[in-house]
């Protein structure tokens, strides 16, 4: 038998969640079969898989060691050699700016550096997070970006930052800012509303006025920052957080990202590739602020952070504006 006492990184979630998490390679069916045959216990008693755990609670897992041994899973070490760009952080949180062409998350299989696991290795060397103590909680994001948009993304430092910030991203609490550059002159502000559909083979998106079966309806808001005869400097705040939302939104309204391989106009891109080097879209979330935050975050609230921008994206802004 062996016995998990919960702590406050395994605090507050479902019973049978932290199950499928600690046995990460077993299946459904047998989890719930060992509760029903209270081979899991909580508390010394039997165990109902929708309970709340709270910290200080025990669980009992009358199983075998070679059971455990097969079902657990087996953190593997994470060393990146990408040092995050840390523009915020406390106990809690932290805010990394991201640079182009950096993953978000690790995309599976073969090791490509990425924000997740830079954040996990620093963390690791600081101290703050030992895999070795933990029972199922590893530090996370609660946004991303793209691979070729630079910008902030967030991560929680311990399962209850996790689930407060997640919350407040679906609630809408944490507004998100980008800057772009766009072709076309864009002459006040607006608001934008329409309907994107994802092609998954291809991995794009298209954006009409109507929605259809597939579709899921999106909210954009463009504010002017500076404009020419030929750009504008926008500030857009995503409202809604899909896929693309940006490039393509702004792409079906006429005002194409500049540098944008997918979305945007390639004889502007190709000016761009050859005066600056611009290899993808000039687009950086550069500001977060934080409202509605509960519980142990709401220290964070009226705050806001920006991100520097890189160079060679500044120095196409001073150039055109």
């Amino acid at each position: 038998m062996r016995e998990i006492t919960i702590d406050k990184n395994e605090s507050n979630q479902r019973l049978d969640r932290f199950l499928k998490k600690y046995l990460a390679n077993a299946t459904q069916g047998f989890i719930y079969k060992m509760l029903r045959k209270k081979n899991i216990k909580l508390n010394g008693n039997k165990a109902n898989p929708e309970s709340t755990i709270v910290e200080g609670d025990v669980i009992q897992l009358y199983l075998s060691d070679e059971t455990l041994d097969k079902f657990m899973a087996v953190k593997g070490e994470i060393k990146s050699k990408l040092v995050p760009n840390i523009i915020y952080e406390d106990e809690n949180i932290i805010l990394i700016n991201k640079p182009m062409g950096i993953l978000s998350h690790g995309a599976g299989g073969e090791f490509e550096e990425n924000i997740v696991d830079s954040m996990i290795s620093y963390l690791i060397e600081k101290g703050d997070y030992v895999p070795r103590i933990e029972k199922t909680f590893t530090p996370s994001i609660c946004n991303r970006l793209d691979r070729n948009t630079s910008g902030i993304v967030i991560g929680a430092k311990n399962y209850q930052s996790l689930k407060t910030m997640n919350a407040a991203i679906k609630e809408k609490s944490v507004r998100k800012f980008y800057k772009t550059i766009v072709k076309g002159k864009v002459t006040k502000d607006f608001k934008a509303e329409a309907y994107l559909s994802k092609d998954e083979d291809r991995n794009m998106v298209e954006v009409t006025k109507d929605s259809n079966d597939d579709s899921k309806k999106i909210e954009t808001h463009i504010k002017l920052l500076q404009n020419s005869y030929d750009y504008s400097l926008l500030e857009i705040e995503l409202i809604t957080g899909r896929t693309h939302q940006i490039r393509g939104h702004l792409s079906s309204l006429g005002y194409p990202v500049i540098g944008d391989r997918k979305y945007g106009n390639p004889n502007i891109n190709k000016k761009f590739k050859l005066e600056y080097n611009l290899e993808n879209q000039w687009l950086h979330g550069y500001k977060v602020e934080f409202n509605g935050l509960l519980e142990h975050l709401d220290y964070l609230n009226g705050k806001s952070y920006e991100a520097p921008m890189e160079q060679e994206y500044l120095r196409i802004e001073e150039d055109l504006f």
